[in-house]
């Protein structure tokens, strides 16, 4: 699939999925093509789709590894998925990760048309809804290699966005839970 012009990755990825759905796909990926990701491991991450809906390829599980990242991109990442485990109590390793698997039927249930976020907080939000849906996920140790080709498109915009977006979601899930906390002891529950 060609798209003219950049419209953003969250957009390039909900374009692929629109065409996998229409082609009658059983599941769909999600790949660096800048040599990030090792294709050799795309069968572990497939192979894992039998027991689970979606699939992390994880850095920062038993046996994932980055190589040729600077400190500070460590510490970004890190500190960034520390951030969204806490924030969002969401137990995952790796939520800011780019190599997924999805069964595609999951992925039709995450009302995908509401979709707002880009940049790297898209990872985040999917990996958000599945939780929230009570989707099986599993996390797959995979190898990261700094990328061969092309420069990042970090920037501190992206940041902003996953902060704020992060932020907001977790809010609002811990005001749910309080709402609900205090209706169920309200009525006697």
């Amino acid at each position: 699939m060609h798209r003219a012009g950049k419209q953003g990755l969250g957009a390039a990825y909900l374009a692929g999925f629109a065409w996998a759905a229409q082609n009658d796909f059983d599941a769909v990926v999600e790949m660096d093509a800048d040599g990030s990701h090792a294709p050799e491991e795309l069968p572990r991450l497939l192979d894992a789709l039998a027991e689970a809906d979606v699939v992390l390829g994880s850095r920062w599980v038993a046996g994932g590894t980055v190589v040729n990242w600077p400190m500070h991109r460590h510490l970004i990442s890190r500190g960034g998925n520390l951030y969204v485990r806490l924030a969002l109590a969401m137990p995952l390793k790796d939520a800011t990760g780019g190599y997924r698997a999805y069964r595609l039927p999951a992925l039709e249930k995450m009302e995908l048309e509401t979709i707002a976020s880009q940049g790297y907080c898209f990872q985040v939000d999917l990996a958000w809804r599945a939780h929230r849906h009570g989707f099986r996920i599993a996390e797959i140790p995979i190898t990261f290699a700094e990328r061969e080709r092309g420069a990042s498109k970090m920037s501190s915009s992206i940041v902003r966005e996953a902060l704020w977006r992060v932020t907001v979601w977790g809010t609002r899930a811990r005001l749910a839970a309080a709402r609900r906390l205090f209706a169920g002891h309200r009525s006697g529950g």
